[in-house]
């Protein structure tokens, strides 16, 4: 099978909202009157991001779903995507299931394949993802990460640190029960991107970014951006290990310095951490009932700059947690 049959069988579908998509130089996109165009790439290298004997259909889905979760955090609907992939060979048994996942993620947000690329090489995937943000009255209504002022509440979608944990059972350093290893295998192979949320968010979040490396390290990307400083409590930070909440096994056997880790630092979560003023907590509540997701307020902007955590009685905890850098 030749390079224009793989993605002719595997990827070439009718784009009815794109001018133009697969088989051209490049795709034509016409954005809606009154938006702007809102554009993030993602890519997945096996042995860095994966192990090599990942599941094709996980990967399919978690390629996109981790771009579509930078536009979740900017507030952005779906409108198209490329998608760059290296192959080692052209394997139809490992084709079918990725295309499928991939494919059924992108119907699911409204999200169309217009492009791409594809060579031999190492099993790299990379996707560019293309989305719209209204514009009212000549602004834009994007979540940036610069937004966050002094007073505001902190907030996280969903769950974290059970990607994490996965991961420590991946590397031999923790066991698992069979049936909450799948679990948190699900969570970090098919990670749910929080567009609904992200737009409901738009005009009451005044920042927010996706959890992709580790709650501390992302957070920090709106404090430098918005030249402010946070509060993290602890001990509501730890209840959002959903496996601890939902299974006896989890309460015993994740202590607490493991709990710390895997919720501040773990990485993979692709939520979405967002700051709001206070006066807006219903606002909030209703977004995230609009969105079917629930959020939890885990702390608070301070003027003072730095990133500080309390626990539950209120006392100091040392911040020595380092979230995922590449070339750290």
């Amino acid at each position: 099978m030749g390079e224009f049959d793989l993605i002719a069988r595997y990827f070439h579908r009718p784009t009815p909202r794109a001018v133009l998509g697969v088989g051209d130089d490049c795709a034509l996109l016409a954005p809606r009157p009154g938006t702007q165009l809102a554009i993030s790439s993602d890519m997945l290298v096996e042995g860095r991001h994966f192990f090599p004997d990942a599941d094709p259909a996980s990967l399919g889905h978690k390629a996109l779903a981790v771009n579509l979760s930078d536009l979740a955090a900017c507030g952005a609907t779906p409108l198209a995507f490329t998608l760059a992939l290296s192959l080692p060979q052209a394997d139809e048994a490992w084709l079918a299931p990725f295309a499928r996942s991939l494919l059924a993620l992108a119907d699911e947000h409204g999200c169309e394949l217009v492009g791409g690329d594809t060579t031999q090489g190492p099993l790299n995937i990379c996707i560019t993802v293309f989305g719209e943000v209204p514009v009212v009255n000549g602004r834009s209504t994007a979540l940036l990460r610069s937004g966050a002022q002094a007073g505001n509440d902190l907030y996280v979608s969903g769950t974290l640190g059970d990607a994490r944990l996965a991961l420590e059972v991946l590397r031999g350093q923790l066991d698992m029960p069979a049936a909450l290893f799948a679990a948190a295998q699900a969570r970090m192979d098919r990670p749910s991107p929080r567009v609904a949320l992200g737009r409901a968010l738009r005009g009451i979040a005044t920042a927010a970014i996706d959890l992709s490396d580790g709650l501390l390290g992302d957070l920090g990307h709106i404090l430098k951006a918005s030249r402010v400083g946070a509060t993290v409590h602890t001990d509501i930070a730890t209840t959002l290990i959903a496996l601890q909440a939902e299974d006896a096994w989890a309460s015993a056997f994740i202590d607490q310095k493991m709990q710390l880790q895997c919720v501040l630092a773990g990485g993979d979560d692709y939520e979405l951490a967002f700051t709001a003023p206070a006066a807006l907590r219903d606002a909030v509540a209703a977004a995230a009932l609009s969105a079917a997701t629930p959020v939890t307020r885990i702390g608070h902007i301070d003027a003072t700059r730095g990133l500080r955590l309390v626990d539950g009685a209120g006392d100091s905890l040392p911040n020595t947690y380092t979230s995922f850098d590449h070339f750290a």
